[in-house]
């Protein structure tokens, strides 16, 4: 049994919506983001990189979303990513997080679901869960960690 949060291989919110956040959590206005990977929206907002535009994707985001990702500033990613939950999280169903997964192939998870366990019963019928009209995408049935990174066989 696996002890994976689903976000770990996810990363879909990453490479769907657009990340906006009060310009001075960038490093050059004394937060932690790092300011070469962010662009200016307003005087006052800033956004990560490659959120801003009709195919998102953020250029923090590193590997597949839906396969294996991980946030390559993840200890100073900016609030909207901190503050953004997983569906089903707290027993709290996330329509964002569904939408995002929906795009890249995965089901939707919801509040009811056992988060800490195998892919399988995350994303098949032991769960509840209907799969997608794309269901012919195979979902893998163990997971590997390799130095901090979530890796799909």
């Amino acid at each position: 049994m696996s002890e994976v949060n689903p976000c770990m291989t996810c990363g879909a919110c990453c490479a769907y919506f657009r990340v906006s956040f009060y310009w001075a959590e960038a490093s050059d206005g004394g937060g932690t983001v790092p300011v070469h990977l962010t662009e200016p929206l307003t005087p006052f907002l800033r956004c990560m990189r490659g959120t801003n535009q009709k195919q998102a994707r953020c250029v923090a985001l590193q590997g597949e979303p839906g396969v294996s990702t991980r946030c390559s500033i993840y200890e100073d990613r900016p609030s909207p990513c901190r503050e953004f939950a997983m569906s089903g999280e707290d027993g709290q169903v996330n329509d964002a997080c569904n939408r995002a997964r929906a795009r890249v192939g995965l089901p939707p998870l919801y509040k009811d679901m056992l988060f800490h366990t195998s892919l399988d019963a995350a994303t098949a019928g032991a769960s509840g869960v209907q799969l997608p009209a794309n269901s012919h995408l195979q979902y893998s049935r163990r997971v590997h960690v390799y130095h901090g990174e979530v890796c799909l066989p």
